[in-house]
């Protein structure tokens, strides 16, 4: 990849890293009453994602990044949900990621691993390059041995054609 493409990938992933994050809400305090009372105030939240987000945040949510066949780049429609998980790792240095290649059934095993095996190391790559810390990433081929659909047919194909982000630690 030459360098004017690693630029523009890098600023695409920047923007794309600002709008997946959390933004602050403050609250305005209430008016005065004529009593004295005192009013809760909700916690102002320092947009760092938490374990809660994992399973209520729209991006964080996305958790399986597709390929083409016999490919292991990263499409650009997946490159919002790298910035995501990259974010979530870097407020959270305890979380801990497994990358789980698979491939679809044509091709040798062995072919079939080290695809899945680079389809993996494509999404740590992208995480990253976005801030993860490579001591958070782990990653592992299953190749063809667990696909998620058994039909012979390319919308079938298809759907096995993935790496699955699985949080090991949260």
């Amino acid at each position: 990849m030459n360098k004017t493409v690693r630029i523009a990938l890098v600023a695409l992933l920047c923007v794309g890293a600002a709008a997946c994050t959390k933004k602050a809400e403050v609250k305005a305090p209430p008016a005065p009453a004529p009593e004295p009372a005192v009013a809760p105030q909700a916690p102002v939240s320092n947009g760092k994602y938490t374990p809660a987000d994992l399973n209520t945040d729209a991006c964080l949510k996305q958790r399986v990044v597709y390929f083409d066949f016999d490919k292991s780049e990263i499409k650009p429609e997946f490159q919002q949900i790298m910035a995501c998980h990259a974010k979530y790792l870097q407020d959270r240095p305890t979380a801990q990621i497994r990358l789980e290649g698979n491939t679809d059934e044509r091709g040798t095993r062995e072919y079939n691993l080290g695809l899945g095996e680079r389809r993996g190391n494509a999404v740590s790559s992208a995480l990253q390059a976005n801030g993860a810390s490579a001591s958070q990433l782990t990653v592992i081929s299953y190749g063809k041995e667990k696909p998620v659909c058994r039909e012979h047919n390319e919308d079938c194909w298809s759907k096995n054609r993935r790496v699955e982000i699985v949080y090991t630690a949260e």
